[in-house]
């Protein structure tokens, strides 16, 4: 099998419609408010995914949503139990995905798959299959070439789409793309040496074509260094509205808190919930005490977090340079006006 083929833009829907026979299918899909965001589509002949457009939410909430029932338990007179939730999630792809929202999955990867693994996630990831879609032209907050997560990628989906115009070149990265191109290689032809020419072609378009620049590798020397004063921090406090909007955003925020609800006198769900840094509850403690300076802590332990403490840890930032919380914050405290900020005067 050629490790490079084509598509024609024609065959795409029913390309699709094939793999929606035997996988739930999760597309950007443009809503009646004009908003694209990725969903599970059933009708494919109503209405097209959308690839021209940025999607507002990520894969984080199918990896891992918003609320989520870990356990059930049961309290009742000789009967204290815990079982743990059996919902099976079914197979399903995930189309379209850019390569910021990829390099995100591979990031939750490390968080819950390394060292002690998460069932529930694993559950999810075991049972999906990405196929990117490289970025042609860089959408307008957008920075992953800052964060060397774009706008192409070549790792990290089980297939690579990179649009040529009519036709989309297709890359096999790894074992169930492989399969999908043999299952259904009736769509694919082998590509030519002008398809691969073309496609490095629009990879150096598309590098060179973002509108800002932005130090992330600047911010995070200045930071493991500690030379961002603290003026930086209270300032942005004082803008921050502690709404949660940036982390609930962000496709690499995995924080998150548990909380037992209860079903009725005697039985009850353990869940799941997304938590952000940013929240004044978040470290409070059981005696009340909060370690924490809401004042100017909070927001530090965002932005270290993302471009200090992963770095150290995992060897890269968390900040994908999607750019979403550039265009959810209304307080103006999001990752580019820190960084910003951080560098200012070098």
């Amino acid at each position: 099998m050629s490790d490079k083929l084509i598509l024609k833009k024609d065959h795409l829907t029913t390309f699709l419609r094939k793999l929606s026979k035997e996988y739930q299918l999760v597309v950007p899909l443009k809503n009646c408010h004009g908003d694209t965001l990725f969903t599970v589509i059933e009708d494919l002949d109503s209405q097209p995914p959308d690839l021209v457009n940025q999607p507002q939410n990520s894969l984080k909430e199918f990896m891992l949503p918003q609320q989520e029932v870990l356990f059930t338990y049961k309290n009742s007179p000789g009967d204290y139990s815990f079982s743990p939730a059996t919902v099976k999630p079914p197979p399903t792809i995930f189309f379209g995905v850019r390569p910021c929202d990829l390099s995100a999955v591979l990031y939750m990867d490390v968080i819950f798959l390394q060292g002690r693994t998460d069932p529930h996630y694993l559950q999810k990831r075991e049972n999906s299959v990405l196929i990117g879609l490289n970025c042609n032209t860089s959408f307008a907050d957008c920075f992953c070439n800052a964060t060397r997560h774009g706008p192409f990628l070549e790792y990290g989906s089980d297939l690579q789409f990179t649009d040529l115009g009519d036709r989309f070149l297709v890359e096999a990265g790894r074992s169930r793309g492989e399969e999908i191109v043999r299952k259904w290689g009736y769509f694919f032809a082998v590509a030519a040496k002008e398809d691969r020419a073309r496609k490095y072609q629009v990879f150096l378009e598309a590098r060179g074509g973002f509108a800002r620049m932005v130090h992330v590798d600047q911010a995070i020397k200045r930071l493991r260094e500690k030379k961002v004063d603290d003026s930086v921090w209270h300032e942005l406090s004082l803008r921050c509205q502690d709404c949660g909007g940036c982390a609930y955003l962000c496709p690499t925020c995995t924080c998150f808190t548990i909380i037992d609800r209860p079903v009725d006198n005697v039985r009850g769900e353990r869940l799941r919930s997304w938590d952000a840094c940013t929240f004044a509850g978040f470290t409070n403690m059981a005696g009340g005490h909060n370690p924490v300076n809401a004042a100017t802590d909070a927001i530090r332990q965002r932005f270290m977090h993302k471009l200090c403490y992963d770095v150290k840890d995992h060897g890269r930032p968390s900040c994908v340079g999607c750019g979403r919380c550039v265009g959810i914050c209304f307080g103006g405290t999001d990752i580019i006006r820190f960084i910003n900020m951080a560098c200012e005067g070098i």
